[in-house]
């Protein structure tokens, strides 16, 4: 895995174990039992369902498109990790559960130990966000990836919010400009029914990452200065329905991929469109929801970009099923799948095709993800 120095000549600055070398036996798909927050029944406190990725992995699984040997096991960022973005002030402010109970939104967190508040909500956290890094690296390697958690798009460098205490998708876009060859530029594409104001103010400045965001305008959070970042900008009324909507997506991301051909993208593919979420405000059917991800895979596939999906918010419980229903389609239209399947040799059992998938060294009070 090569390295690129930066403009001043330095190498990166610190070893990290999530560019591990992973198999062309497992798909790049990532995951971790330890992304589901279950606490003392307090994740229920807000409307995020902190166990849904969990349940698009076991859905995924009852259709037999992965299995526990296939997936890649995501690996816990560590702090060196995350000072690639984050700085040691914001890190530090983590170990006060008062901030951590503003940032998820869960008040009660405020009167717990920290040592629980970093064990059961946000090691789960980091967790996902070490995902999102690896899922960067292996996007570039096999043209796709996802990672079932991941896309913690309020999180910036310095301030977290709506449930997201870590920047996942600046950390997985900064680790590709730093440590592989040929990525110089990205191109984020969000669809979070919510602006993605954090990576927006990690970017604010950077030529090198065009964002396109497409949101509803009447909805947390509303950030004024950080939407001077996005360079096609898409803001919906509230009820938008199917129709108009994918109409936006396809006439937006083609514009936004023939407008700066980046070297990967970054898709914030959030449920949180969906017709009845409590906070996303928008119509969108759970065909919807699938078909709109089938356009920015299309849009990719056929300019032979690599692409990155995330899962972000999403507050029903029937979303884990339309996100697992949407990755199935994209696998039957062929635009993810078959080039992972591609093995590293006839002999490898399935044993060791397990063993070695699993990482190692080498408009609501309540706002959203």
């Amino acid at each position: 895995m090569s390295r690129k120095e930066d403009s001043e000549g330095k190498r990166s600055s610190h070893r990290t174990e999530l560019y591990s070398s992973i198999p062309r036996t497992c798909l790049p798909i990532v995951y971790h039992p330890d992304y589901n927050i279950t606490f003392m029944g307090l994740e229920k406190l807000h409307p995020f369902d902190a166990g849904k990725w969990g349940k698009v992995v076991r859905f995924l699984k009852e259709e037999q498109f992965i299995t526990d040997g296939n997936i890649v096991e995501a690996l816990e960022a560590a702090e060196d990790d995350l000072l690639v973005v984050h700085t040691k002030r914001y890190l530090n402010r983590l170990k006060w559960s008062l901030v951590v109970a503003t940032i998820t939104e869960i008040p009660p967190l405020l009167f717990l130990p920290n040592f629980l508040v970093q064990r059961r909500v946000l090691r789960p956290l980091r967790t996902q966000t070490g995902g999102t890094i690896m899922a960067g690296k292996l996007a570039v390697d096999r043209g796709w990836a996802i990672n079932v958690g991941g896309g913690f798009h309020h999180c910036s460098s310095d301030r977290g919010g709506g449930f997201c205490a870590y920047a996942d998708i600046s950390l997985a876009i900064k680790f590709l400009f730093e440590r592989v060859e040929g990525i110089s530029r990205a191109t984020i594409i969000d669809l979070d029914a919510h602006q993605g104001n954090g990576h927006e103010r990690d970017f604010m400045d950077d030529r090198r990452v065009f964002i396109m965001d497409m949101y509803n305008r009447y909805i947390y959070p509303g950030d004024g200065y950080a939407k001077r970042a996005i360079r096609r900008k898409v803001e919906l009324d509230w009820d938008t329905e199917d129709s108009e909507y994918l109409q936006k997506v396809e006439l937006h991301s083609e514009g936004a991929l023939n407008e700066v051909r980046p070297d990967i993208i970054v898709y914030n593919a959030g449920t949180d469109i969906l017709d009845g979420d409590p906070l996303g405000g928008l119509s969108i059917s759970p065909q919807g929801i699938v078909k709109r991800d089938e356009i920015v895979f299309r849009a990719a596939r056929r300019r032979g970009i690599p692409i990155l999906m995330v899962t972000s918010g999403g507050y029903q419980k029937k979303t884990a099923r339309i996100i697992a229903d949407s990755i199935l389609n994209l696998h039957q239209q062929g635009l993810i799948g078959a080039e992972a399947l591609e093995g590293e040799g006839e002999g490898s059992s399935s044993l060791v095709a397990s063993m070695m998938c699993s990482s190692g060294p080498a408009g609501s009070t309540f706002s959203a993800v």
